[in-house]
């Protein structure tokens, strides 16, 4: 089993504006640093864009929803990237350049080796964590789940990470 993960946010501003350099100019290099990190499987690209089109990716039903998808080999690699990597300081200073969110942001769960997460099988994933809380179908790094459904210590032995 791998772990997927959707994370989404709405930008203070258009992707295009000036304000939003400092996260726009930042995420080639964060997602080439994801792309070689160890325990990174896939991310989701947009395809017909000339480069990755990281920026041009929506939520289904929402074109303000920016999204960005992955797999990873383990809840542990995931969050070494998130919180142990240049990425950390990105999203430290996220609400400079996206709207702060009151509902959750980001979901986990479990796919089979080889599957590659849609984008509407991630939003109903978001959908029912926030529905129903942390699942084994669908969870956080704060309530995270092993593969077989178990509930497992927060990474790292902690338990305020989102």
């Amino acid at each position: 089993m791998h772990l997927a993960q959707l994370n989404i946010g709405v930008g203070t501003a258009p992707m295009e504006d000036p304000s939003m350099i400092g996260f726009t100019g930042n995420i080639d290099r964060i997602n080439a640093l994801a792309d070689r990190f160890d325990g990174f499987v896939w991310r989701l690209t947009d395809e017909t864009s000339e480069t990755d089109g990281a920026l041009d990716l929506r939520l289904p039903g929402d074109a303000n929803m920016l999204v960005n998808m992955s797999v990873w080999e383990s809840v542990e690699s995931l969050y070494r990237f998130v919180y142990q990597t240049a990425h950390a300081k990105i999203m430290k200073d996220r609400e400079q350049w996206f709207v702060p969110m009151t509902e959750q942001y980001m979901v986990l769960w479990w796919v089979e080796d080889g599957h590659i997460p849609t984008l509407d099988e991630a939003k109903e994933k978001l959908d029912r964590l926030r529905s129903q809380g942390p699942t084994p179908n669908a969870f956080s790094f704060t309530v995270p789940f092993d593969e077989n459904g178990n509930p497992m210590t927060p990474p790292m032995g902690r338990k305020d990470c989102a």
